[in-house]
């Protein structure tokens, strides 16, 4: 990876909705890769259904939060999340949205991961779908600005490390990280 490498993500949900677990399985996988990474969350207030939101930096930063207007991206597990935390985007960043919006406008992308949730029966696997649908709608590359730093298999390797000794969470968490990738894949 260029040493100039620089990323950053918002991650915006409710208590319960997995945001800080996707933060850490990105920020192992910078650090699989050798890459400075910081991470910073918010959610002393939160409990289960109250507003979370994380920063994610990868590459040579000083502080770990992220300003408004300079995230490269906003990966929101809740559609409300784009408005709470949109302003953190910087011009032409992008947003992959769990919501029923019927359509997609520009960098802004909606998934309905929570009706794929149901109809899969894995409801507790909202933030994977929509991590795996992300990594392909924007997928890394030697510098390429605001793309991601890792890939699904580097996620992969992440989780099956993480969950080893969980086997059947391991596969349903790797079923929806592939099935929210190729979901992006075929729109």
């Amino acid at each position: 990876m260029d040493k100039e490498f620089s990323f950053q993500l918002v991650i915006g949900g409710v208590g319960g909705q997995g945001v800080l677990f996707v933060t850490r399985l990105l920020a192992e996988a910078a650090i699989d890769k050798g890459m400075p990474v910081f991470t910073s969350e918010t959610h002393g207030m939160a409990q289960r259904g109250g507003t979370v939101i994380s920063h994610l930096k990868v590459g040579r930063f000083t502080s770990p939060l992220i300003r408004p207007g300079q995230a490269d991206g906003l990966i929101a597990l809740k559609a409300e999340s784009l408005d709470q935390h949109g302003g953190f985007l910087k011009p032409g960043g992008w947003a992959v949205i769990n919501g029923s919006e019927t359509e997609s406008a520009g960098r802004r992308l909606f998934f309905d991961v929570d009706r794929l949730a149901r109809e899969t029966g894995a409801p507790r696997s909202v933030n994977l779908f929509l991590l795996g649908y992300a990594l392909a709608c924007f997928p890394h590359g030697e510098g390429k600005p605001g793309v991601f730093h890792c890939d699904t298999k580097n996620i992969e390797a992440v989780l099956t490390r993480r969950l080893k000794d969980k086997p059947k969470l391991l596969q349903a968490s790797l079923m929806a990280l592939e099935t929210g990738a190729q979901r992006a894949m075929a729109t």
